[in-house]
């Protein structure tokens, strides 16, 4: 591997007299990049592109980023190229020509409390895909957690009976979730129940299996939020995402604190979460205006 990661920390020390927080906020920027280019099998900087570049992006987008984090960690990613440039440790910069996202956040969707409730209750059986899929559900309106975080919890990170989860969010952070009564007693169902009789290899340890008794992917459970949306008769567009959001606004409408509920959703800024107030207000809005005769 050769992205010159020692030589551009050795470089910031040195020449840019930046602050110890500062300097830290570049060093991780560029951490996480690295970490994307080596998921998609890069493995020397070089082979870098404005299509790399981009799809990281998208990538940060689609991880619920806000617009302004986007930005600066675009602002770190341009200084780092910068400096391989200079030093003729690559042969063009990435990020030349790289068109920014507009720094604009857009409102993303929340079930109504009611609606949570139905497509959580949708998953009535005893067999394995239902007590699976409730405690998949259950778990993920219960934390908020990221969908990539669910299938990528082991049996170690979760402890039922102090009733908490360990989950590794972005750039390696860790945090520690409270646990609901409701999604403990469904998780000790599909533990005890479904996942022990399903998984035939021992050595696994993914919490959520799928029929092949291998950790779940990311494209199983969106066919599963598809198949519950469509029995439970939502009209609404719900992506794997719209239970994190849902866990976030109804947990603010419970009076919860937006510092809490950003340390529980793994949020680095502030701003990222502010979007949840915003999307409350949103909602009351919809719901007062909607029946009126004049709407």
């Amino acid at each position: 591997m050769n992205f010159y990661f020692d030589t551009y920390t050795a470089y910031l020390k040195s020449e840019r007299n930046l602050s110890a927080n500062t300097l830290e906020s570049y060093l991780s920027d560029v951490r996480q990049h690295i970490e994307f280019l080596l998921s998609k099998n890069i493995f020397d900087i070089n082979h870098s592109s404005n299509a790399i570049i981009l799809s990281y992006m998208l990538y940060l987008e689609k991880e619920d980023m806000a617009p302004a984090t986007i930005l600066r960690k675009l602002s770190s990613l341009r200084s780092y190229y910068k400096y391989l440039l200079t030093q003729r440790l690559i042969k063009k910069d990435p990020t030349t020509n790289l068109q920014p996202p507009k720094n604009e956040r857009k409102i993303p969707s929340a079930l109504t409390f009611y609606e949570a409730t139905r497509l959580l209750s949708q998953p009535r059986g005893k067999d394995f895909k239902s007590l699976r899929d409730k405690a998949m559900l259950e778990l993920l309106y219960a934390t908020g957690i990221r969908v990539s975080e669910l299938i990528a919890l082991n049996l170690e990170d979760i402890n039922i009976k102090i009733g908490w989860l360990k989950c590794i969010g972005q750039a390696s952070r860790e945090r520690i979730i409270p646990i609901s009564s409701a999604a403990i007693h469904h998780l000790e169902n599909y533990l005890k129940e479904a996942r022990n009789k399903q998984v035939q290899d021992k050595s696994e340890m993914a919490l959520f299996v799928n029929v092949h008794g291998k950790r779940m992917t990311r494209q199983g459970f969106w066919k599963i939020i598809k198949q519950y949306k469509e029995s439970a008769n939502i009209d609404k567009e719900i992506t794997p995402h719209t239970l994190r959001h849902s866990f976030a606004v109804h947990l603010m409408e419970s009076g919860a604190d937006i510092r809490s509920v950003q340390e529980m959703l793994g949020h680095s800024d502030l701003s990222t979460t502010q979007i949840y107030s915003q999307m409350q207000l949103e909602m009351k809005k919809d719901t007062f205006i909607k029946p009126h005769p004049k709407s």
